[in-house]
């Protein structure tokens, strides 16, 4: 290879330190050829003679392409201006290798560009400037070295320049695609990477005992995540075989890879937040604890599981909040700490709901649910028969019937959070009977 092109590969990246040894293990790709597609009499003698003439070429293009992209330019960093010069002159120096010798290796100039496209991943970029700046060396490319072999005294038809011109554009194009190869496979595993801490920081999010916030902090560094003031963790459940990767926004903690899928969202009483998890988590149910300190994430984590399986039971409506909306436990507080200890709660309803329980079955579902309405609304006629929807005479006429069955005791303020509690557990466990049972049992 030419003296320009030899040099490339002493050279590091300008734009960050990438050894080619180092590039081995970003990208592994089977060793092709480029093939210009191009055979014409005298192609050895011209490219022979072209060759002295590359550093000055690329001089050229390196200098229109600083032109046409400022962001090439970086006064601070002369190195990448040395770096994009001798770029340019290696992509030229083997073109003219390959236009004198079509069996001359690519292989080290394809890992060069990828290594181009593996820097710039690495940084954070996209290859928009350097596909363009591509085609820009590629047009000063074939300008140049046709002037200068003309001044050289080698003239070529018509037929022959434009050939030249085509396979240049074609050769560039092909180190363009080695750039995209090497950009595509480092974000690829840089991707995999940051994937893999952040399932770490998930994982030590929801260890018990909480893990220490110093621990937090260098787990969320690696992540590249911010630590939050507060989170919440979401409890999923797949609705069927079909159900799909939710896409959600990139400081979602996603643990799809747990026994029990679930989410960690920071500062879950953000504006919108609940609205987003709503739209992004279609095909899923899900529940969402409390918000909660960083460290707490494990009992969110627990309190929304345990209202994904109540609401299994039919024990908590899942529908209330619209079809899609997550279950907010914090709402169904009651019930799940009541449903931990069931058979304490089952005793207790025996023994404070028994009067209730020695009525009729068709009048125990509205007797209990009239009771409940009474002691929420300091058992005033008008405001329960708004609350049940029925008219104030038959909330008048339940009354009565209630204190048939309770007597005195039925307004006592000193056991009312029992009687209460008894009631929600009891209508919670015993759903309202249909039209043809509420028949059956008269």
């Amino acid at each position: 290879m030419a003296g320009g092109s030899r040099r490339l590969f002493s050279t590091s990246y300008p734009a960050k330190e990438i050894s080619l040894s180092d590039f081995s293990q970003v990208v592994s790709l089977p060793v092709r050829r480029i093939d210009l597609g191009l055979s014409f009499a005298g192609s050895a003698r011209l490219a022979g003679a072209l060759r002295p003439q590359v550093p000055a070429v690329a001089e050229e293009a390196a200098r229109r392409i600083e032109k046409r992209l400022p962001e090439f330019v970086r006064p601070h960093d002369p190195r990448y201006a040395r770096g994009l010069e001798t770029a340019v002159e290696c992509a030229i120096g083997h073109f003219l290798d390959l236009l004198a010798d079509q069996g001359v290796s690519s292989a080290d100039v394809l890992d060069f560009w990828r290594r181009v496209g593996a820097g710039e991943a690495g940084e954070g970029r996209t290859l928009d400037s350097w596909h363009t700046a591509i085609r820009i060396g590629a047009g000063v490319a074939v300008e140049e070295l046709t002037e200068r072999a003309g001044r050289l005294g080698y003239r070529a038809d018509a037929s022959t320049m434009a050939g030249i011109t085509h396979a240049m554009f074609d050769y560039m194009n092909q180190l363009a695609a080695a750039v995209s190869e090497g950009h595509a496979d480092a974000a690829a595993r840089a991707a995999g990477s940051q994937q893999d801490h952040r399932r770490r920081l998930l994982d030590l999010l929801l260890d018990e005992p909480a893990p220490a916030a110093r621990d937090l902090r260098e787990a969320a560094g690696e992540a590249s995540w911010a630590l939050p003031r507060t989170v919440a963790a979401v409890a999923l459940r797949e609705r069927g075989p079909e159900t799909r990767r939710p896409s959600l926004p990139p400081d979602v903690l996603l643990g799809l890879h747990r026994a029990e899928p679930c989410l960690i969202v920071p500062d879950p009483e953000g504006p919108g937040r609940a609205r987003l998890l709503e739209r992004r988590l279609d095909g899923w149910t899900a529940a969402i604890g409390p918000a909660v300190e960083p460290t707490g994430a494990a009992r969110s984590l627990r309190w929304a599981r345990d209202a994904l399986d109540l609401a299994d039971e039919g024990l908590i409506d899942r529908d209330a909040a619209g079809p899609d909306a997550p279950i907010a436990a914090e709402l169904h507080m009651p019930i799940i700490v009541m449903m931990r200890e069931r058979d304490l709660v089952e005793k207790v309803i025996e023994r404070r709901l028994a009067p209730l329980l020695a009525a009729r079955p068709a009048q125990r579902h509205r007797l209990a649910e009239t009771l409940l309405a009474s002691l929420e609304c300091g058992f005033n006629a008008t405001a329960v028969s708004g609350h049940l929807h029925v008219h104030p005479q038959t909330v008048r006429y339940r009354f009565r019937q209630l204190e048939e069955l309770f007597g005195d005791t039925i307004q006592a303020t000193s056991d009312r959070l029992e009687l209460h509690m008894a009631l929600r557990a009891w209508l919670a466990l015993n759903p309202e009977p249909s039209a043809r049972e509420q028949l059956r049992y008269g």
